[in-house]
């Protein structure tokens, strides 16, 4: 099926408006869609759905290729989000998409990553959104991703997922051959970043976060595990409703009954 008209995409990250995987992003979809771009001024990465109150944010015109537009905020990709809809965009876009981040967001990084926050700040709005990340952190063959990034798009365009949902897609890059495409379960693993302590010159201590990560024994149509076999994963995330049904299902009357006996409520 052939698109019917021009999307219009809001691109963003957390690796700031400088990283080359907003280049390659941009290199990918600016043929085939009407681009503005918002992302950090400086790197974010890590900070999730996390947003600035506690200061002012700024938004400053970014020199792009092809006279795209394009601004950076000096806050999260949550806050670059916030004001594009807010303020940059004149009505709103058909999606959002974010990335391509260097290191994978697959398993429960996405509860970290900003790449997928300032999707999920989209989400929160229904509006379609694609977090691409790259499972190589040191060096990213963010070029070889490229071609397909607007696939995903295209696909999300004319296969919309629930209202309040995203996809969260990740590329193998620590394979010489991608072996398929494929839609996956989220995995279990997460940075776990142990912390390090170590030695100040001035003689106090601090502590830095190291690369650990907490692994599991994954399911073999999770994302994490596809990626480490040479897949491209697609994982469908879905935050309009965030209420485990189940344990209410099963547990709303001892819950209740619990507190009932305590006399938590006085009257």
């Amino acid at each position: 099926m052939t698109l019917q008209k021009r999307p219009k995409i809001i691109l963003t990250n957390d690796d700031g408006i400088t990283a080359p995987g907003l280049l390659s992003l941009w290199r990918a979809l600016s043929d085939h869609a009407d681009i503005t771009i918002v992302a950090p001024s400086h790197d974010e990465s890590g900070k999730g759905l996390s947003i600035t109150t506690l200061r002012p944010l700024h938004i400053t015109s970014a020199s792009w290729p092809n006279s795209t537009s394009a601004y950076h905020v000096d806050g999260t990709p949550a806050d670059c989000v916030k004001l594009a809809l807010e303020i940059l965009a004149e009505n709103p876009p058909d999606m959002i998409v974010s990335g391509i981040n260097r290191g994978s967001n697959a398993g429960r990084n996405v509860l970290y990553s900003g790449t997928v926050g300032g999707v999920i700040e989209g989400a929160l709005r229904n509006i379609p959104g694609i977090a691409f990340s790259s499972d190589n952190f040191q060096d990213p063959l963010f070029t070889r991703a490229e071609s397909f990034i607007f696939p995903f798009v295209q696909y999300l365009l004319e296969s919309p997922l629930a209202t309040g949902s995203f996809l969260n897609v990740t590329f193998p890059d620590h394979h010489d051959v991608i072996r398929g495409i494929r839609m996956a379960q989220q995995g279990q693993s997460y940075w776990r970043g142990v912390p390090q302590k170590r030695v100040h010159p001035s003689g106090h201590h601090y502590y830095w976060l190291g690369d650990d990560d907490d692994e599991y024994e994954e399911h073999p149509e999770s994302d994490v595990e596809l990626v480490k076999q040479g897949y491209i994963t697609a994982v469908p995330l879905r935050v309009h409703q965030l209420t485990d049904h189940a344990h209410i299902q099963n547990h709303k009357s001892h819950f209740e009954e619990w507190f009932a006996i305590k006399d938590c409520v006085q009257t």
